[in-house]
């Protein structure tokens, strides 16, 4: 049931992000002829309109095929009044990032939902400490409850960040352990993975409090949780990228696939933050600027714009392939280590 579950969310994601494309490229009057959930061949299609609806036999992405636009082949143009190549640069630059805002947007909306729900908010309360960390150094222990930092009451997770400066001076803290209060005194540690200072503790996951908004409070929430979203998944890639985090470490989609499957299982919320992550982890890829994803058109299309002309049919070409070429390496190696981590 959980991979059911996961299938129905991760088609559901690609669907919102092609939509994008869809209605920003008929808003310019642009032709859709195919709208893809999926990949290769189509075993179920639907005219509806002058729009063939299909799902694919490969649900690992999808895909709306303009007309005079194939990614698979740069120089199959057309020039009609509804094709995509009539277009301007600037109304094609809109079509493209239409799918990376539908990400997003989604992203905000699922945010939006969770905060009417209840948003789960971590209680003050030791779960882990580091060894050899300042917060083990100074004495603090799993399942001590933090209620005072230098005279500031502590109540939820996020309050100790909030008073801890980021410098080697030292705090106050009062805990509560077996009943008993407690006074320590601990000096945060620069941690040069994470470069800031920090304590060297982590949440307790069970010891949390669910808090709805109002819808004011609500909006503010969901923005601010797509802003974290999209800055976690970019300091993320950085550190791929500079080799902080190594390449075993890269999933794909199968990954995705089962972590939604058990987070599935957890609770509603649960399943609706995860699956907001992975909406704007979709809006951050697309948006990088490789050729054949959102961002390299762009890319092309910026080009255009400055150039007044657009890149020759050879460079593109060769831009693409190598695109495809990147693209199709991480998704094997993504493959090859949801693999590895699945079967051990």
């Amino acid at each position: 049931m959980g991979i059911l579950i996961s299938l129905v969310v991760f088609s559901f994601l690609i669907f919102f992000h092609e939509l994008g494309h869809f209605l920003a490229a008929r808003f310019f009057g642009v032709h859709i002829e195919v709208f893809s959930i999926g990949f290769g061949k189509r075993i179920l299609t639907k005219k509806f309109g002058k729009t063939e609806w299909s799902f694919s036999a490969i649900p690992l992405g999808g895909y709306v095929r303009m007309k005079g636009q194939d990614d698979s082949d740069p120089t199959k143009k057309s020039y009609d009044e509804d094709s995509y190549n009539s277009k301007t640069p600037i109304q094609r630059i809109i079509i493209s990032l239409a799918g990376p805002f539908a990400n997003f947007l989604l992203a905000f909306l699922l945010y939006l939902l969770i905060s009417m729900i209840g948003v789960p908010t971590p209680l003050a309360n030791v779960g882990t400490v580091m060894k050899e960390s300042p917060a083990q150094v100074a004495g603090l222990k799993k399942g001590d409850t933090i209620i005072n930092i230098d005279g500031q009451d502590i109540k939820y997770w996020e309050d100790i960040g909030k008073n801890i400066s980021q410098n080697h001076n030292q705090h106050q803290f009062t805990i509560l352990r077996d009943g008993n209060y407690i006074d320590l005194s601990i000096t945060p540690q620069f941690m040069e993975s994470e470069k800031r200072y920090l304590l060297g503790i982590s949440a307790n996951p069970e010891a949390y409090e669910s808090i709805s908004y109002p819808f004011l409070k609500g909006v503010d929430f969901a923005y601010t949780q797509t802003l974290h979203a999209s800055q976690y998944i970019l300091e993320s890639l950085k550190r791929v990228i500079s080799g902080i985090i190594p390449m075993k470490n890269l999933g794909g989609v199968i990954g995705i696939v089962d972590t939604t499957s058990k987070v599935s299982q957890i609770g509603l919320v649960a399943m609706l933050m995860f699956v907001a992550l992975i909406s704007v982890n979709l809006g951050v890829i697309n948006l990088l600027p490789i050729p054949a994803l959102d961002g390299g058109h762009v890319m092309f299309h910026l080009y255009e714009l400055i150039a007044k002309r657009p890149a020759s049919d050879s460079i593109m070409i060769k831009l693409t392939l190598f695109g495809w070429a990147i693209l199709l390496s991480l998704m094997l190696l993504g493959f090859y280590n949801d693999i590895n981590r699945l079967f051990g």
